[in-house]
């Protein structure tokens, strides 16, 4: 069958395993540059199937892929191929490459849509690309440790890429970016990794919209990494002695509004990160809002929702050269005269008992004691060993409208 894409006339190839044509190894073998192959349903086992032509794969009712756990199933190495609608299953462990369902290596301007991955080393893998779309796939596998696993998408010194809609799944880390440049990652769910949900470095210029990271070992690492936009994504129950929320290492100017951090061990850890603004977000029932060591410099935290958090902002120094201004704290027992909607009484959201955990950690047992509230009372009152530098001089008297719609 013949198709007119443009001026160009291109031909359908069907594959069917009781057809004339019965493998996709052979369809490729016949095919030229802007066919488009049609794959009948069925499980097809073909080892590792090389892409070397810019072709249209399609699969009708999902038919399987299978590695067999053995082999890395699909590899890609022409420009604009399309893999959409197949089934990529059971791609082998390899501690010597990095075996994936679909590989992109050095291949540019192709799109992997509407995929489903199962039980791959990683899920899709792409390295040296430019311009490919990652979109709508069902990436899941059954991770027991970090070191017998790949990554569900992995990035590795690529350029403006877009990861979208994806949901993954039981991976080491969910979504993995390195060396990676004006990046876009929107709309993804991200749940039940190892590692990270979401986990990225050395990847500058990138944003992060709308994305779900919830139930993982830890939840989003950003590390050594400039102008990073993360906007209205949700930081849902990443929890256990060592989870983050959202983890800064060498972070700078970047901007973090409009997301909502829920029931995370620390919604937000930074260390050695500048310039950063945090804005407009929601920080609800954390075990930690944010802790910030005092080699970050020049942050900005405004018009956040503190609510309900064990502790609000936690730091290892009596420095502080960040700035939190009108943000909303649920514990700010202060009063409003001028009506303005200004809290007219500075708030110090840096507790003494906060200090005294992040030297000795098991004192957190104290944590309902009646010592403790004295404690607290009295550090309000007498300000002796928290930052003096870190307070909301005009702390707001209402909550910022809540983000739990985004």
């Amino acid at each position: 069958m013949y198709l007119l894409t443009g001026a160009v006339l291109s031909k359908e190839i069907i594959v069917d395993q009781n057809g004339e044509i019965a493998t996709l190894t052979s369809a490729i073998a016949m095919a030229e540059n802007g066919d488009r192959i049609l794959i009948k349903p069925g499980i097809y086992r073909e080892g590792e199937i090389i892409i070397d032509k810019s072709v249209t794969i399609a699969g009708e009712d999902f038919p399987v892929f299978d590695g067999e756990d053995k082999y890395q199933v699909l590899r890609i190495t022409a420009d604009h191929v399309t893999i959409r609608g197949l089934d990529v299953r059971n791609c082998g462990v390899s501690f010597i490459d990095d075996n994936a369902g679909i590989n992109v290596a050095e291949a540019d301007s192709c799109i992997i849509e509407g995929n489903r991955l199962n039980k791959n080393f990683f899920g899709i893998y792409l390295a040296k690309s430019s311009g490919t779309r990652v979109i709508n796939n069902q990436i899941a596998s059954n991770a027991t440790a970090e070191a017998s696993s790949g990554n569900g998408i992995h990035l590795w010194y690529c350029k403006g890429i877009v990861v979208e809609d994806n949901t993954i799944s039981g991976h080491r880390d969910g979504i993995y970016f390195e060396f990676v440049q004006d990046g876009i990652i929107q709309r993804n769910t991200s749940f039940s990794n190892l590692r990270y949900g979401l986990h990225f470095m050395f990847s500058d210029r990138c944003q992060y919209r709308e994305n779900i990271i919830r139930d993982n070992g830890a939840g989003v690492a950003v590390m050594y990494t400039k102008n990073v936009v993360m906007e209205k994504n949700q930081f849902l129950n990443n929890w256990g002695s060592a989870s983050y929320g959202l983890l800064l290492k060498d972070i700078t100017d970047s901007k973090i509004t409009n997301n909502r951090f829920l029931n995370n061990s620390i919604a937000i850890f930074a260390e050695n990160s500048n310039r950063i603004i945090v804005e407009n977000n929601d920080f609800m029932e954390n075990g930690w809002a944010v802790k910030i060591m005092a080699n970050c410099l020049d942050n900005e935290f405004t018009g956040n929702n503190f609510i309900g958090n064990t502790f609000d902002v936690a730091t290892n120094s009596r420095n502080n050269f960040s700035r939190f201004a009108s943000n909303y704290w649920s514990g700010y027992r202060g009063y409003d005269l001028d009506r303005d909607g200004f809290g007219d009484v500075p708030f110090r959201p840096v507790r003494l008992f906060s200090l005294i955990v992040e030297q000795h950690s098991p004192a957190l047992i104290l944590q309902r004691s009646l010592f403790i509230d004295l404690l607290d009372m009295a550090e309000n009152i007498f300000p002796v060993l928290t930052p003096e530098t870190l307070v909301d001089e005009k702390p707001l008297l209402k909550e910022r409208h809540r983000l739990i719609c985004l």
